[in-house]
């Protein structure tokens, strides 16, 4: 029988075992070129604007004419990009998801399970930290600009139309951006 001395050191054992194993688990840092940066641009774009050049997987922000932030985002993949302007509608910290009716149809196994039920926001649901809503003529366009928990898809197109970014960026853009705010995807 083991005594309460003896449970007590294997738990404790037991903890240390976990944390010893994902301390081996290296923490995903991205390339250096997809962090943000401050970067020149022409000086047609208007202070407040966002610009998402799908093409190089870069998002700005512009500060003021000839000056943004630059993002390294994930877009959709071939088909299912977004492309046009719209206005962003809504934000939200940690917002609830739920496929679109095309996203069950394409891939019930991966969606099937949430298309009656939002999932809750948090650190497991694809939107990952904030979500910014893009609508076009007073509509939700169902494209947003959100975190993501895949953060090695940033750089490329795989999306299925929305724009990923790393979760500690897009909270940093959420900061910045107003309703109202004018997205442009070329």
């Amino acid at each position: 029988m083991i005594d309460r001395r003896e449970f007590l050191a294997g738990a404790a054992a037991l903890g240390f075992a976990t944390q010893a194993g994902a301390a081996t688990k290296a923490p995903f840092v991205p390339d250096p070129k997809w962090m943000p940066q401050e970067v020149r641009v022409k000086k047609v774009f208007a202070a407040g604007q966002i610009l998402v050049v799908p093409a190089t997987h870069f998002l700005y922000y512009i500060t003021e004419p000839g000056k943004a932030i630059r993002y390294g985002v994930a877009v959709g993949r071939a088909g299912l990009e977004f492309q046009g302007t719209a206005v962003i509608g809504a934000k939200k910290e940690w917002p609830t998801w739920k496929p679109t009716a095309e996203m069950v149809q394409r891939s019930p196994e991966h969606y099937g399970r949430w298309k009656d039920v939002a999932m809750p926001g948090g650190p497991t649901n694809p939107l990952g930290a904030r979500a910014l809503y893009l609508f076009q003529n007073g509509a939700d366009t169902f494209f947003r600009i959100h975190g993501t928990i895949e953060p090695q898809s940033i750089g490329s197109s795989v999306s299925n139309g929305c724009i990923r970014m790393i979760n500690e960026h897009v909270i940093d853009l959420y900061q910045r951006v107003e309703l109202g705010t004018v997205v442009t995807v070329i």
